[in-house]
């Protein structure tokens, strides 16, 4: 929206172009979804606290979850707003990328709304059957692939490409559509599952969206992506500005979720932050890169599906408890030393992944 203020106004003096660089602007995304998140904060979790929107924590799980009962949750609320204030300021809104993500973050946390409320204001403890969740998200999924796929308009938007591998690419053709559907959805349930202690799931996030956004500049760049030799999409340099907003709405949050927390983000933030950064992927045509950066949440899944598998076809279990983060909590680790090393983690994986630019 500003973009196009700042374009009207270089007419009248010539220092408004500086606004026009993606650089400049992925900064001042950043910039504006921290503070807008720092501000309204305080005043949403006090709000969130006044309507008793509180955690209620399992019985079953680790002991030490049980002083967390009652903390404010649905704090990803804070997150969303931040983010489209942010990306509707800066991003240029005529960018079909931009919208597209914007749609798809804004549904994936409508869904998470519904689920939340249900367990939180209904007292439903089952919240919104997986059932239903997960046809809801298959349809916005299926509906995000489509859109993409029929709107294309450079081979690369379709193509498979090969992390460190330069020469060797794949149009995948109409399995684009089954192969976006399960990056999106996947990754949204992927963070989703990670999301079980204070912090744990938003600082990976952050670390992997401000990647994304190098991706997101360095394929919309034609002579970035050529020196790269990585694709070039016209247009989806714009998704840069919102991986700032993500990066910038995350860290504001975490000034309030870091270790003990003041308030959760809820599936209203999880589903919608993983969705994010899965399409964001498939945009700048790294999703196998998304797989190594994400490594935390791909384990943390796998986890989950191994625990329930091996409970089922022999009666035992693999972990102490799934996800993996409560294992390694049922085994003695403090809450802190397993967030930090996670993050740790991450911050390695995401190095690799950033590597594949130039490693090909």
């Amino acid at each position: 929206m500003l973009i196009w203020l700042t374009e009207y106004l270089s007419q009248f003096h010539s220092g408004f172009n500086v606004f026009q660089y993606i650089t400049l602007r992925i900064i001042l995304g950043v910039l504006t979804a921290l503070f807008i998140a720092l501000f309204v904060g305080p005043s949403l979790i006090k709000r969130l606290t006044i309507h008793q929107i509180g955690q209620s924590i399992r019985s079953n799980g680790p002991t030490t979850h049980l002083q967390k009962t009652g903390t404010p949750t649905m704090g990803g609320l804070l997150i969303i707003i931040s983010i489209i204030l942010s990306t509707l300021c800066w991003a240029d809104l005529g960018d079909r990328f931009v919208w597209v993500t914007l749609l798809v973050i804004v549904l994936f946390a409508g869904i998470g709304w519904i689920d939340d409320y249900k367990k939180v204001v209904n007292k439903d403890p089952n919240g919104l059957t997986a059932r239903y969740k997960y046809l809801l998200q298959s349809i916005i999924g299926l509906g995000a692939a489509t859109f993409l796929y029929l709107t294309a308009e450079v081979p690369a938007e379709t193509r498979l490409i090969l992390p460190f591998i330069k020469s060797i690419s794949f149009d995948m053709g109409i399995f684009y559509i089954v192969f976006t559907y399960f990056v999106i959805v996947g990754s949204s349930n992927a963070v989703n599952l990670t999301d079980g202690l204070d912090g744990l799931a938003i600082m990976p996030t952050v670390l992997v969206a401000g990647a994304l956004a190098i991706f997101a500049y360095a394929t919309g760049h034609v002579r970035f992506s050529e020196y790269l030799g990585i694709p070039y999409v016209p247009g989806v340099g714009e998704v840069a500005i919102i991986c700032g907003a993500i990066v910038g709405s995350g860290l504001g949050f975490l000034w309030f979720n870091t270790y003990p927390a003041q308030v959760f983000m809820g599936d209203i933030g999880a589903l919608a932050l993983g969705a994010a950064i899965g399409i964001i992927a498939v945009l700048v045509r790294q999703e196998l890169v998304l797989f190594i950066m994400g490594g935390v949440f791909v384990v943390e899944t796998l986890s989950v599906v191994l625990q329930v598998a091996s409970y089922k076809m022999t009666g035992r279990r693999i972990f102490h408890m799934a996800p993996l983060h409560h294992h390694y909590e049922l085994k003695g680790w403090p809450e802190p030393r397993v967030i930090v090393r996670f993050w740790i983690i991450t911050v390695i994986l995401v190095l690799v992944g950033l590597a594949s630019l130039k490693i090909r």
